[in-house]
Order: C-alpha cells, then sequence, then structure tokens
C-alpha cells in the first residue's frame, strides 16, 4: 500500500504516520527526516542537500523527487508520504517518477480539521524538555503542576510555531499551496477525509479503516 497523508499543521499526520509504519508494515517518508537523514549520510546527494540549505534556499522538487525515488526502494510493504508534495507540480511529479516504477497511489488521506480549534490545541502544547513528554494547558496538564508526570523534570518548553500567529501563517501557506492538490486527488478518485479532530485514537481508526478496504 503506497499512500500519502494530508493535512494543516498541527492535524496529526507523523502521529498517524508512526501508528500505520507499526501496524501495517509501511516506510514513513517524511521529508523533513529524509532531507536531515541525506545530509548527515555524507553522499553526493547529501552534500547538494547541505549547501542549498545551508544557503538558506528551498531543496527543488527534482532533489526530492530523487530522494523519494531512493527511499521507495526499501519500502516493502509501501510507503507513507508525510510531508510531499505541496504542490499540483510536485503530485504530478511523483505520479511520473511512480509510474516510472510500475508503481502508483493507493490512497491519498486528508486529516480534515477546524482551523480556529486546531490554533487553540496548538497555541496549548508544551513539551518536557528533559523526555519530551507532551502536555496541553487544558487537556493534559501535568498531575502535579510543573512537574513531569514521566521524569519529574521541572524544565518545560512551547515552540515558537506554536504560537496563535505563527500557527496562523502556516495555515496560510497550508491553503495557498498544498490546499489546490486536493481537487487534483479527488478527480483521480483516491481521496478520502477523515476527521482529524477527533481524539488520536478514533483518528487511527478512521484511518485504519481505509486502509482494511484498500487491502480488501
Amino acid at each position: 500500500m503506497n499512500i500519502i497523508l494530508l493535512g494543516p499543521p498541527g492535524a496529526g499526520k507523523g502521529t498517524q504516520a508512526k501508528r500505520l509504519e507499526e501496524r501495517y508494515g509501511l516506510v514513513q517518508l517524511a521529508t523533513g527526516d529524509m532531507l536531515r537523514a541525506e545530509r548527515a549520510s555524507g553522499s553526493d546527494l547529501g552534500k547538494k542537500v547541505q549547501a542549498i540549505m545551508d544557503a538558506g534556499r528551498l531543496v527543488s522538487d527534482d532533489i526530492m523527487i530523487d530522494l523519494i525515488a531512493s527511499r521507495i526502494g526499501k519500502a516493502g510493504k509501501g510507503f507513507i508520504l508525510d510531508g510531499f508534495p505541496r504542490t499540483v507540480p510536485q503530485a504530478e511529479a511523483l505520479d511520473a517518477m511512480l509510474a516510472q516504477k510500475g508503481l502508483k497511489l493507493d490512497r491519498v488521506i486528508e486529516i480534515s480539521v477546524d482551523e480556529a480549534a486546531l490554533i487553540d490545541r496548538l497555541a496549548g502544547r508544551f513539551t518536557c524538555v528533559k523526555c519530551g513528554a507532551s502536555y496541553h494547558d487544558i487537556n493534559n496538564r501535568p498531575k502535579h503542576e510543573g512537574v513531569c508526570d514521566v521524569c519529574g523534570s521541572k524544565e518545560f518548553l512551547r515552540r515558537a510555531d506554536d504560537k496563535p500567529e505563527a500557527v496562523k501563517t502556516r495555515f496560510e501557506a497550508y491553503r495557498a499551496q498544498t490546499a489546490p492538490i486536493l481537487p487534483y486527488y479527488r478527480d483521480k478518485g483516491i481521496l478520502t477525509q477523515v476527521d482529524g479532530m477527533a481524539d488520536i485514537d478514533h483518528v487511527t481508526r478512521q484511518i485504519s479503516g481505509v486502509m482494511d478496504k484498500i487491502r480488501g
């Protein structure tokens, strides 16, 4: 099974991708992780990526396609793309590359969310500096105020890009660039939406239901 997870920042794509990896034996292809790994590898492609990122430029679509193509060969049971494609030209380039390899996308799953509610959800997030345990101002506070439930640390961190104004900017970029690819996949008949505002386990069950139908 080869799938794409789509959704705005904070929709839970990374969390759900990890669960799908474990349940179905798929390989998660998260573009950010791939770029960092390739950069650290010292390969020719990695050196090219490093030079581009060090210069503060965006990695080109061609390089991203090459990077994904190199990883797909290691995805025996299939892959989950997280973070790519972001534009219609990228979606078209991905389709062309897969076709050359005799592959195709089985499903594109959009994790649909309410923007205002998600901004509130993200704005309340904070994590333990020591162990990375996640908390929320309203939904998941530590049992003892100011003390991590897991490791007892008293140091916490809030991501700068989780601030309401930063989240709004990220949403605007998603609407402008990525949202237009939804009709592209809808016209191909492979787009499915799930309710991303449900609790994490319920979102997992929705996506698993879609995956199980693909497997037959």
